[in-house]
């Protein structure tokens, strides 16, 4: 191109238009290569080159003053854009990033947070090469390999009024008879390299259809305008200084940085762009990218179908006729190792069909779309659960990159990954089980990490509810999956201290402090336990028993007590000091029983409903902590509760059953309450408030108790037609609790005829003989006749 400006316009991650981009960087040998990046963190580029640095990767910049505002600029090792770096870096050439600095993108980010951005370029897929914080997060599993995002959808534009797809690319396809501008840009570009021939073309197709372009906001935008401005001033100061200036940038930009576009557009107008631009304060480093996050799936709008499969198309660039085979020999290893069936009959004969569909369309070599249909109908046989293993395992890919250790972080990262190496915790994109024996100090360090993850916020690791116990006796079981998000938050938690240990407890601190009631504070006690934090303990448990001496509340005392338990019961096998616990438990639970009656009165249904699961969870954290005399003292206050008139009917109920389970009250004396609380002047919708805390939710004493059943049936049988009305949805309520195999048992009992049970007659314990002597004087004494 004239006067030693060449353009070259890539998609921002593609194999074809990498190997095209390096063959014409040989061609050119540039004095220097301009590249479509953050300016401002050129600083960075040195360690492309690195033996340590393996893509993908990105560069994260980030406020200083708040770590949330962040950005990711990510690369695989396909991107045109690492390529171009890497080779200026081995041949010695100059390289520069042209397009804002990050503290301008990270402005973008707060207005847009605050609700008052414009609609820019960076909303448009084809021309964003940066990821917001907000879009970093993990993405949800493909579902069909056929499925392809629509432009339209990702970018948040509609079609224009004529009727025009938003995404320009999608018009170039229609008009090339493809139905999207993916599976044609896949088809002309990335499955295939031209060398210099390929960018000319893309800057007429690109040329041609900004031309033809309406005024739409999200295409010619205030953001866009900006970006390209900035552009052509890096541009114009790059020629004062060199004769061969290679531009590497998004197609969509190549019309504006053209020649004619540099005189057209002048370097006053775009300073004038450029003025006042923000001065927010920034930080970059680059942090390891997954190739889930550079899908178009995960909401990264310069994002790719198959980043797996661009991948296979830049390690395999040779023989194009053998593509089909070398990508099935990793389909069939990968079902093997899953169990599913896949023999080499099926590897055949899925190559020889996509073979054949490319032929069938025209194409030199199996694309994505052949590839994908051959697998569905051959080795798949139309199942498309299989066809999602292959598409988020090899076609979307799990790999995880990695950065060296001269990369500068900030020293809580560095901490972490010092563990992480010294626990043999390999973050891995893909989510794995990891199953902790917390008798072994490996698995218990392992633990403590884990926990303290979890306080500063970043969620690595996600402790299951299924499986072994995770809250047993020395068993966790944890869900593991690393997301580049975790590396922004380690950012934002470093305010906390310098290491783990620190920040945890810190942190903590801070928490047990702003806490609003006594269950928050009793919960981040046992947190604080299971993640091994000393310090923290002790200041958590000062503040929650100075905060219990004045708290006057009950429920809120009952409340706190099951993490209490939890950690009197648990602490010895965790290594914590948990037992130092004991005493602040008891002395809760004793100022807890002197007011519950009280506490327990003059409640509303909602109220009465929450108190209800106060009282059910305190009760199984004083059965846990198994104290004779605090046991006793609870039963005498749910006997109290149970025989209130003042409490609510619900939490009588529940108060009875409870000590109905534990055999403290006595079965005639459940047996009378039954009968007053069921009785026919009782007031009928109070009557089945009282059954349903009495029945708790369990069917079991409705089952194995026929005086319970006898007088609950009679109940029911004695209300009128008013009084059933009103107390059965309430009924229902309570029936619906039940597990379907106690309700199928209740209903045959019903259908049952009620049976009498015959009482034996007793045997006369006497001598008839000597009764009849008697008979005599009994006559006489009576005035009977003998």
């Amino acid at each position: 191109m004239s006067e030693g400006i060449s353009l070259f316009g890539i998609r921002h991650h593609g194999p074809g238009c990498a190997r095209s981009l390096l063959a014409a960087l040989e061609a050119l040998q540039p004095d220097c290569v301009l590249i479509e990046g953050p300016a401002g963190t050129e600083a960075l580029l040195a360690h492309v080159v690195d033996a340590d640095m393996q893509p993908p990767v990105a560069l994260l910049s980030y406020g200083v003053d708040d770590p949330q505002l962040a950005v990711f600029h990510p690369y695989a090792l396909y991107s045109p854009e690492w390529q171009a770096m890497a080779w200026a870096l081995r041949n010695s050439v100059p390289v520069r990033f042209m397009d804002v600095p990050p503290a301008l993108t990270l402005e973008w980010q707060a207005q847009a947070r605050a609700g008052n951005a414009p609609v820019g370029v960076a909303d448009v897929p084809d021309a964003l090469d940066d990821v917001p914080l907000a879009a970093a997060t993990e993405p949800e599993a493909a579902t069909d390999v056929e499925a392809e995002p629509d432009a339209a959808a990702v970018s948040g534009i509609d079609d224009d009024e004529q009727g025009r797809p938003a995404d320009p690319l999608d018009w170039l396809a229609r008009a090339a008879g493809h139905a999207d501008g993916e599976t044609w840009w896949n088809h002309m570009v990335e499955e295939r390299g031209d060398g210099q021939g390929l960018f000319d073309a893309i800057a007429d197709a690109m040329a041609a259809v900004r031309e033809r372009t309406p005024e739409h906001p999200g295409l010619r935008g205030e953001h866009e305008a900006v970006r390209e401005a900035h552009m052509r001033a890096a541009l114009r100061a790059a020629c004062k200084e060199f004769q061969r200036i290679a531009v590497v940038c998004g197609a969509w930009h190549v019309p504006a940085l053209q020649p004619s576009a540099l005189r057209s557009n002048s370097a006053a107008a775009d300073n004038r762009l450029l003025k006042g631009m923000p001065k927010r304060k920034t930080q970059s480093t680059w942090v390891p990218w997954t190739y889930r996050h550079l899908s178009v799936e995960s909401g990264y709008g310069a994002g790719v179908n198959a980043p797996g499969w661009y991948d296979f198309l830049w390690r395999n660039a040779g023989d194009h006729t053998q593509r089909a085979v070398g990508w099935y020999a990793r389909v069939g290893r990968l079902l093997r190792e899953h169990g599913l069936d896949c023999s080499s009959a099926h590897l055949i004969e899925a190559t020889r069909l996509a073979d054949t569909l490319a032929a069938l369309r025209g194409r030199p070599a199996p694309g994505l779309d052949d590839i994908g249909e051959a697998s569905l109908a051959v080795i798949c046989n139309g199942d498309d659960a299989p066809m999602r293993l292959i598409r988020e395992r090899l076609m979307v890919g799990d790999a995880l990159g990695q950065v060296p250790a001269s990369v500068p972080v900030v020293p809580l990262q560095r901490d972490l990954e010092a563990q992480q190496k010294r626990l043999r915790l390999k973050p891995e994109a893909l989510e794995k089980t990891l199953d902790l024996d917390l008798r072994k100090d490996n698995d218990l360090a392992r633990s403590h990490l884990l926990h303290r993850l979890q306080l500063l916020g970043i969620g690595w690791g996600r402790l299951s509810r299924t499986g072994h116990s995770a809250r047993g006796t020395f068993h966790e079981v944890w869900q593991l999956a690393w997301q580049p998000q975790f590396l922004v938050d380690l950012v934002e938690a470093s305010r906390h201290g310098q290491t783990l240990l620190d920040a945890a407890s810190s942190k903590a601190i801070s928490q047990a402090r702003a806490a609003e009631d006594l269950p928050e504070l009793s919960a981040l006690v046992d947190q604080v336990l299971l993640a091994d934090l000393p310090d923290a303990v002790r200041v958590i448990a000062a503040e929650l028993e100075a905060r219990a001496a004045t708290d006057a509340d009950p429920l809120a005392l009952l409340g706190a007590l099951p993490p209490l338990a939890n950690i009197h019961r648990y602490g010895n096998v965790r290594q914590t000091e948990g037992v130092q616990v004991a005493h602040l438990f008891d002395s809760m639970l004793e100022r807890a029983v002197i007011g519950l009656t009280l506490a327990l009165s003059s409640l509303d249904e909602t109220r009465a409903e929450q108190a209800r699961t106060v009282v059910l969870d305190a009760d199984r954290a004083i059965s846990l902590r198994n104290d004779a005399d605090g046991s006793a003292a609870w039963q005498q206050a749910l006997q109290r509760v149970a025989m209130s008139p003042s409490c609510s009917a619900l939490l009588r109920g529940v108060a009875l059953r409870l000590l109905f389970d534990t055999q403290t009250a006595a079965p005639d004396v459940v047996h009378v309450q039954l009968q007053q609380e069921l009785s026919p002047g009782a007031e009928p919708l109070q009557s089945a408030q009282w059954l349903d805390g009495f029945l708790n939710r369990n069917a079991t004493v409705l089952l194995h108790d026929d005086a319970v059943w006898q007088m609950i049936d009679a109940w029911v049988m004695a209300l009128d037609e008013a009084q059933l009305v009103r107390v059965l949805p309430l009924v229902r309520r309570t029936f619906a609790t039940f597990e379907p195999a106690d309700r199928r048992d209740l209903g045959s009992r019903v259908q049952q005829a009620p049976v009498e049970k015959a009482v034996a007659a007793l045997v006369p314990d006497w001598n008839p003989a000597r009764a009849e002597r008697a008979l005599p004087m009994l006559r006489e004494l009576l005035g009977l006749p003998a």
